[in-house]
């Protein structure tokens, strides 16, 4: 039971990285805390859905269509929203989470609710790793999780748009003087974000059924993950993702599966208290701001 517990924690913590990840993204770069992330999520897993079921597309191709639309979804939210009202923080977590909200209620609102809407697996196998069985979906799952996150660092390391990237994560007035165009690069920035939430929607759904509840749940984990390991800091997130996903498993196995979420809330409230910029954040402590 340990091990088997062990390697469902490891699943669990790769699928908080990838819901975390594309938050983190827009974030790091943009400046923008992007609260529409799970409505987003939950977007290309229903349009999957209808891709297949009312156009009879096969997975992959509606996956990829999916994941291009909500792609694009990120780049107009951006353009004709948040490029109005950026650099004014309030107004932008009230812009995305309504937008949000909006697309989740809407979904609700036009009877998308039940078991129904689901995803298929992509391989239908079972695996017996330390003593439990393991779905090929979960091994799917930690396979993507490590090769999304060497890409990402290939892609911001090695390619013009990604060096641009961290350009302005860095210093967006020097980017600026360097010719950088800050508001194209903050909106693919939020487009990117937009695509790594309906890449891991793709990977992760399958696993159970596509809910409006379930975007809310998607933002929650995302914030908890940014905040313990530090708005804008990649191995933060990763290292945050271990801490809670760990948590949660060894919660739910030995102590109960109600004390699951108060785990990972103390985690974050413990974090605010000692070191409020997360892990391995980078914004200013208290004492430096005053």
């Amino acid at each position: 039971m340990f091990l088997g517990t062990i390697v469902y924690a490891l699943v669990n913590s790769v699928i908080l990285a990838l819901m975390a990840i594309g938050f983190n993204l827009t974030f790091g770069i943009s400046g923008v805390a992007n609260f529409a992330y799970g409505a987003l999520y939950i977007f290309s897993a229903y349009a999957s859905w209808m891709l297949m079921n009312l156009l009879h597309i096969p997975y992959l191709p509606a996956a990829v269509i999916s994941i291009l639309l909500t792609t694009l979804l990120g780049a107009l939210m951006y353009r004709f929203v948040l490029l109005r009202i950026r650099g004014q923080v309030l107004s932008e977590v009230i812009a995305t989470f309504g937008i949000g909200l909006a697309i989740l209620e809407l979904f609700r609102y036009l009877g998308f609710v039940g078991f129904e809407y689901t995803l298929p697996v992509f391989i239908d196998r079972s695996f017996f790793i330390a003593g439990t069985y393991v779905d090929m979906q979960r091994i799917i799952i930690v396979i993507a999780g490590v090769l999304i996150v060497v890409a990402l660092w290939i892609f911001t390391h090695h390619t013009a748009v990604g060096l641009a990237f961290r350009g302005i994560a860095q210093d967006e007035r020097t980017a600026l003087s360097l010719g950088i165009d800050s508001d194209w690069i903050a909106t693919l920035s939020v487009s990117f974000g937009a695509g790594l939430a309906a890449l891991a929607a793709t990977i992760i759904i399958p696993l159970g059924s596509i809910s409006p509840g379930e975007g809310y749940d998607v933002l929650i984990k995302a914030l908890a993950v940014c905040i313990i390991g530090g708005l804008g800091s990649t191995g933060g997130v990763i290292v945050a993702s271990f801490i809670i996903g760990f948590a949660e498993r060894f919660t739910d196995s030995y102590i109960g599966s109600h004390w699951t979420m108060i785990v990972s809330l103390a985690a974050i409230l413990i974090v605010l208290i000692v070191k409020p910029s997360g892990l391995f954040g980078k914004q200013k402590e208290l004492e430096e701001r005053i």
